[in-house]
């Protein structure tokens, strides 16, 4: 069932939603295992993610390889595969990482870690590791500007106001957007081995990609990495799960089609109230307890959703719930 609020009288806004209440899935966690204790066989993992992942990477090479052998005459090619497949393969490569961030793939918090840093080798720009201490925080700090890297930056906001070009850049750039959060949230950036491990093996795998197999095979990837966080109707995740015209609701989920090629990841709210329950049991979760999801505001479309974003002038980068910083931003 989708829940659709009537937004006819939300005005512009260029300031974020103070709320004063907690965040609201750990309440919502301990109702809905009051409600429904036979949610706890969901909790687990699922180690043929690990399978998943390595045939998108062995997947996303061999396409690159085969552009490659094409030659830069071919570029134009690169970049319609790029947008149509491999925006879909990295945007996975992202949500296994962040099943690998979770440890909901394997037991062993190392061989977690070695599946993020294999996965996130087609993004060519390392991430993996960064986004593991960052998104942790994200949960257990949801809406705290000082510790959570998901919110926007005031700056940011400010500059790309509420007009369908400043959105669509924004949308178009996230990457960089999202990297650049990392200057406002100080002590979370990890620097151990793993992450030196990360910056290798990506940087590594593009110059093999750029060396032996030719440029394209380097555009190939890089813009499959680009379209997969920006400006494609996969972008539209990012305003779903935490941009809404209703302060009351902070966290959305996304029910459509497109979750089937994108491992359930528009299952947010079921994600956050149950983070230890894998990408292929959310489903289940949200058919067992009804209830606590259907009187949600959802989206059916992602495409719908990113259009509506931009050129809707009263959603901005304003449209999030914030909370009293835990510690100076």
């Amino acid at each position: 069932m989708t829940v659709t609020i009537d937004a006819s009288a939300v005005a512009p806004t260029m300031a974020f939603h103070a709320s004063r209440e907690a965040e609201p899935h750990a309440g919502r966690t301990k109702a809905i295992l009051k409600a429904h204790p036979e949610v706890r066989a969901l909790i687990g993992r699922n180690p043929w993610t690990g399978a998943i992942m390595a045939a998108h990477v062995a997947v996303q090479f061999a396409i690159a390889v085969g552009l490659g052998a094409l030659g830069t005459g071919y570029w134009w090619l690169a970049v319609v595969l790029a947008w149509c497949i491999g925006a879909f393969a990295n945007h996975n490569l992202y949500i296994i990482i962040h099943e690998a961030t979770h440890n909901l793939i394997f037991k062993s918090r190392m061989a977690n870690k070695m599946v993020a840093v294999i996965a996130d080798m087609p993004n060519i720009i390392p991430g993996a590791l960064a986004f593991r201490s960052f998104h942790l925080k994200h949960h257990s700090n949801q809406g705290d500007p000082a510790v959570d890297a998901d919110l926007p930056s005031e700056w940011e906001a400010r500059m790309v106001g509420n007009s369908a070009l400043g959105k669509s850049l924004w949308l178009f750039f996230f990457p960089v957007f999202q990297a650049l959060r990392v200057f406002r949230v100080h002590g979370i950036m990890p620097s151990d081995g793993w992450t030196i491990a990360n910056f290798i093996c990506c940087i590594g795998y593009g110059i093999v990609l750029s060396e032996v197999f030719g440029f394209n095979a380097l555009l190939y990837s890089f813009l499959s990495f680009w379209f997969s966080l920006g400006l494609h109707p996969l972008g539209a995740r990012w305003v779903q799960e935490h941009y809404s015209l209703d302060p009351e609701q902070e966290t959305g989920s996304y029910y459509g089609w497109l979750n089937r090629f994108a491992m359930n990841i528009g299952y947010h709210n079921e994600h956050h109230d149950l983070p230890s329950v894998p990408w292929n049991r959310l489903p289940e979760l949200t058919r067992m307890a009804p209830e606590f999801y259907q009187p949600l505001t959802s989206y059916p479309s992602w495409t719908r959703l990113l259009l509506n974003f931009i050129f809707d002038p009263r959603y901005s980068l304003y449209s999030r719930v914030v909370r009293e910083p835990s510690t100076p931003a």
